[in-house]
């Protein structure tokens, strides 16, 4: 496999860590331990992570590859405790600022010598939410895009094209309300989704890095740069864009508006396609179109959010897990993955499975400036969960901007 010859290839960068022992011991044979702990509990995911373990284990049969699954809910609360106290050798975990208090705890090992030559051209799009102080920090394995999935037999009864810029997406929405219909279906009632038009909406205005601050603590959530965000947002609320009601549903108790033509589109990750199909809406009545571009001149970032493989600082078989994290970056392999997953690879020589929206997924992600990992990610938890509530608040109240921000801010303060 092509593994091989690439491993053999790093053996100079090596050198630099652990003697070059690693990729040495890669490219002939690897014996001793690897223990693997994993958070794919459910069935699909579960039996994806299992196979591609067994093919690892096929490769080199000496090795003792131990794996222990946690439910993910469990996980989250459990991970660092299981970090600092007798770690296993590989963790799954995510990308960007989740895995950050990891990094700088010191709890995650440095894996920048995998991420040269051929490698690391072939994950370029996950470059920066892989990148702490210059350095990567873990291998990405899956990802899936955020975009605006909506009903291509309503736009083409109301004569309308797929939008490049703000004034455009307006104007569609202004003629899909003069239809009778709702331009966008959302649920509201758990929060998160609201916070995809929140990253979206300041992604285009302010740009990836002025996000990633604002996620990272490091800006005032009554900078005018943050109110220009909610601007924005107002402009589709006072619009009348949204499906009424929306705290009160679940994002999949909102799918029936759009499955029923009352709304015409819906701003959500690709997850939503299997439920949409499933209630009828064939390929031909289904579209999917990039979150376009509001201030010229600012790069197209995407909200991308990146499972992905670390290595524990305090791992006892380093060799090994490093053997093994480039086995996971490996095309063939993530072809694999992303047909048992139903998720994009992340390599960018993988195959993409046979489905529209997940090649149009793949060649987005893959020309995107910067990924995003969605705003319950990006921003630490409580934060998140804060900034969620009060994304909520504002689409049904928006006249308590002003209250929703200094509550924020008095949170920023307080938490970084």
């Amino acid at each position: 496999m092509r593994f091989f010859k690439r491993m053999t290839l790093l053996g100079a960068a090596a050198a630099t860590l652990l003697g070059g022992s690693v990729l040495t011991q890669a490219a002939e044979e690897l014996s001793g331990d690897l223990n693997i702990f994993l958070d794919t509990s459910n069935p699909a995911p579960r039996a994806a992570m299992e196979g591609m373990i067994e093919r690892f284990q096929k490769m080199h049969p000496d090795v003792n590859i131990k794996t222990t699954i946690i439910d993910s809910e469990g996980y989250k609360t459990q991970i660092r405790n299981f970090l600092s106290a007798n770690p296993p050798d590989v963790v799954t975990w995510f990308a960007g600022n989740r895995m950050k208090p990891y990094v700088e705890t010191g709890l995650f090992e440095d894996v920048s010598v995998l991420w040269q030559g051929e490698l690391a051209e072939e994950l370029a799009s996950t470059r920066k939410a892989m990148t702490i102080d210059g350095k990567q920090w873990g291998i990405p394995y899956s990802f899936y895009q955020w975009g605006v999935y909506y009903r291509e037999d309503i736009y083409k009864e109301l004569g309308l094209t797929e939008p490049k810029n703000w004034d455009e997406f307006k104007a569609n929405c202004q003629k899909i309300i003069d239809s009778g219909r709702k331009c966008f279906s959302i649920g509201t009632k758990f929060l998160w989704t609201a916070a995809g038009w929140f990253d979206y909406l300041d992604l285009r205005q302010n740009g990836y890095e002025f996000h990633m601050d604002l996620t990272d603590g490091k800006i005032s959530w009554e900078d005018q740069r943050v109110r220009d965000v909610f601007a924005l947002w107002r402009e589709l609320i006072d619009m009348g864009a949204f499906v009424d009601n929306h705290a009160a549903y679940s994002w999949q108790e909102a799918l029936p508006f759009m499955v029923k033509g009352e709304a015409a589109g819906y701003l959500l990750g690709n997850f939503i396609v299997p439920p949409l199909r499933e209630a009828g809406l064939t390929d031909d009545k289904l579209g999917f179109y990039q979150f376009p571009e509001i201030v010229a001149g600012i790069p197209l970032a995407e909200d991308a959010p990146t499972n992905s493989f670390h290595v524990p600082s305090g791992a006892k078989n380093k060799e090994n897990a490093l053997a093994f994290l480039a086995y996971v970056a490996d095309a063939d392999n993530q072809s694999i993955l992303s047909e048992q997953l139903g998720q994009l690879a992340v390599n960018s020589k993988s195959k993409v499975p046979d489905d529209k929206f997940m090649e149009t997924g793949f060649e987005m992600l893959g020309n995107a400036y910067a990924l995003a990992q969605f705003f319950d990610r990006d921003a630490p938890s409580e934060m998140a969960r804060i900034g969620m509530e009060g994304f909520q608040e504002f689409m049904v109240k928006p006249d308590n901007l002003d209250r929703i921000l200094a509550r924020l801010e008095r949170a920023r303060q307080r938490i970084y």
